[in-house]
């Protein structure tokens, strides 16, 4: 089978069983076993010499034997070179027995070149060793591509006992799969060895070693939470393959979420970026800002954003849908890395979604989601000037299926989660309202995106539409009124109507409204009318409530109004009389003028009211407007 060497000047005929025990005397485990079945053939050997190699030795980019006989067979693997005998390698291998080998041109023997040999140079080198009966060093780190190397070049018992596919086979099952950190080490090593690692099923048995060792709950998971960083370090396909024989397994939500979320700050590092750095809103940084804060540089290439694509799809496809498995906030950072990462449609809407269902746990800063677009690969809209900062849209819809779930639920006090979400939706319209190029559309969309029962205080939305009037200092006085229309006078606190009474942004009907609930309620709370809250009552009851009193001391108020407007007529009509009779006009000039002054002013103040809500309720704008001169007449008396 495997023929004779070269003929040498000095021979001696030998035993092939003799010159194998020779070689297993100087490896570290004993087969003398199976060389009791050795063939009774005959090589050619020098005859000072019974051991064919001392060791093996580097040089320059190629590993020598050294021996006394003279070497015949070169072998090349990847861009090394080892120069060995052919016979070592023809009694252990039976893919090179199998081989027309080619003789050399460049020198004296044959060459051999070994294209894509699992485990390149490093286990060819081990396997010469093993074969030449040099120690062996096995180990979890070479066990995999050994046991790869050994499948490719054939070395099974049929060519030899003992050889290396039985022994490396043997170190795997007894050894290695009863040991976390070794199953572990050597998963890793299967990731360049593919696909021999996947069809010899060393993944696969590493895969469920680890998911039968890995915490199922919690209890365990205070022990040996540190597996997590263990699994953590794998390739995203070992991962996946471990979360699926977890659950298999029954281990709880939660165990496999945490293992997820420390997955992904490990490998996605932009999910503990935070976006505080854009709220300044200096446009000519934010895109250099944003790229520094999620990690990505400039000169990450396609496959680099592709790996992180196929990471985000990859863990959101595995997470359990129940609640528990991961909190709000985890949800709304994969959102984000999935729309840097311009990942499926699908998959951001199922974020969406999911994070929309447990939106009463997110704070406004995880809500900062930068606008982007899908073509540019997850960079920053460069049209700033048509583009808002961040994508209100987004919000939008998350607020959306907040409300569906709220629905779906049934569970009473209704509105158990909508005051949270509501107050998070104030903060939230406060921070995007220092955009100037968000549109006052979007700002009213957003802020009427929940139903005005679900805010029991304006206060916070108040503030949003100050701040949008601060930033959109230009906006008319008609689309001023329709942003100020979102708020409720009568919902807002003592301290933001006396803020709103001397705020300048404001319009003026909107002073006059704040003014006039801060009168009627301060007229109920004298006549005891004002509704006491109780813990026992829901929300929409308190709401009802203050509405029913509210209509009636409105109609109170436009009695009293409409009298008052009757007694100024007549005192009107009765100063205009004796003014006409006045003679002496030097002499009482000084104090008629200060009245009629007053009068003319309180008169046109009350047309001017006229002609500016005549299009809104003149009923209305009529009443105000004498109520503000019966103010003005008890000033002059």
């Amino acid at each position: 089978m495997f023929g004779a060497l070269t003929a040498m000047p000095y021979i001696l005929i030998v035993t092939m069983k003799k010159s194998l025990l020779v070689v297993q005397s100087q490896s570290s485990e004993s087969d003398s076993d199976g060389t009791d079945q050795a063939h009774n053939q005959s090589i050619v050997v020098p005859t000072t010499v019974i051991a064919i190699a001392d060791s093996i030795q580097k040089k320059d980019n190629s590993w020598v034997v050294t021996s006394q006989i003279a070497t015949d067979l070169s072998i090349q693997v990847q861009d090394v070179t080892f120069t060995v005998h052919k016979y070592p390698l023809v009694s252990k291998c039976g893919y090179i027995g199998r081989l027309e080998l080619q003789p050399s041109i460049s020198n004296f023997g044959y060459e051999l070149k070994l294209e894509n040999f699992p485990g390149g140079s490093e286990a060819f080198k081990i396997i010469l060793k093993f074969c030449y009966g040099l120690p062996l060093d096995l180990n979890p780190s070479n066990s995999a591509p050994l046991r790869c190397a050994s499948e490719f070049l054939e070395m099974s018992e049929e060519i030899d006992d003992g050889n290396l596919i039985s022994k490396t086979e043997a170190f795997l099952t007894f050894v290695v799969l009863s040991s976390w950190k070794d199953t572990i080490t050597v998963l890793k090593s299967c990731e360049t060895l593919s696909p021999w690692a996947e069809n010899l099923q060393i993944v696969r048995r590493c895969c469920d070693s680890i998911a039968w060792k890995a915490p199922r709950d919690n209890s365990m998971v205070n022990d040996e939470g540190w597996c997590f960083d263990d699994v953590a370090s794998l390739r995203i396909d070992h991962f996946m393959r471990i979360i699926t024989a977890i659950r298999a397994r029954g281990a709880k939500p939660e165990i496999i979420g945490k293992c997820i979320m420390r997955y992904a700050d490990r490998w996605l590092p932009g999910m503990d970026a935070e976006l505080e750095g854009l709220r300044g809103y200096g446009y000519g940084k934010n895109e250099l800002q944003f790229s520094i804060l999620i990690g990505r540089k400039e000169d990450e290439g396609i496959e680099h954003s592709k790996e992180q694509k196929s990471i985000i799809e990859s863990l959101v496809s595995i997470l359990p849908s129940q609640p528990e498995a991961a909190p709000c906030k985890f949800l709304l950072k994969m959102l984000k890395m999935a729309m840097v990462y311009s990942a499926s449609q699908a998959l951001i809407a199922e974020l969406e979604k999911r994070a929309g269902m447990m939106l009463e746990n997110a704070n406004v800063n995880d809500l900062l989601i930068p606008n982007y677009k899908s073509e540019d690969q997850g960079k920053m809209v460069k049209s700033l000037e048509k583009q808002t900062m961040h994508n209100t849209d987004v919000v939008q819809r998350m607020v959306e299926y907040f409300l569906m779930h709220e629905q779906e639920k049934q569970q009473l006090p209704p509105t158990s989660g909508k005051s949270s979400v509501s107050k998070l939706l104030e903060n939230y319209l406060a921070e995007v309202a220092k955009d100037p190029n968000l549109s006052i559309t979007k700002f009213q969309v957003l802020a009427d995106a929940l139903p005005e029962r679900a805010r029991s205080c304006d206060d916070g939305l108040y503030r949003a539409i100050d701040t949008y009037l601060k930033t959109h200092p230009s906006l008319s006085e008609y689309d001023q009124r329709r942003l100020c229309k979102i708020m409720s006078c009568g919902k807002l606190s003592l301290d933001a109507r006396m803020h709103a009474a001397q705020n300048d942004r404001l319009p003026l009907r909107t002073v006059i409204q704040v003014l006039f609930s801060e009168q009627v309620k301060m007229r109920a709370a004298m006549q005891g009318k004002e509704p006491a809250a109780s813990d026992n009552n829901s929300e929409q009851e308190i709401t009802q409530t203050s509405t029913k009193t509210e209509i009636m001391t409105l109609r109170a108020e436009l009695e009293n109004v409409k009298t008052q407007m009757t007694e100024l007529q007549r005192d009107y009509s009765e100063l205009q009389h004796e003014y006409e009779k006045q003679n002496n006009k030097h002499r009482n000039g000084s104090a008629w003028n200060f009245g009629w002054t007053k009068i003319r002013t309180s008169a046109l103040f009350h047309r001017k009211l006229d002609g500016n809500e005549g299009g809104e309720g003149h009923q209305r704008s009529n009443s105000l407007g004498s109520k503000i001169n019966f103010r003005r007449r008890l000033s002059i008396s």
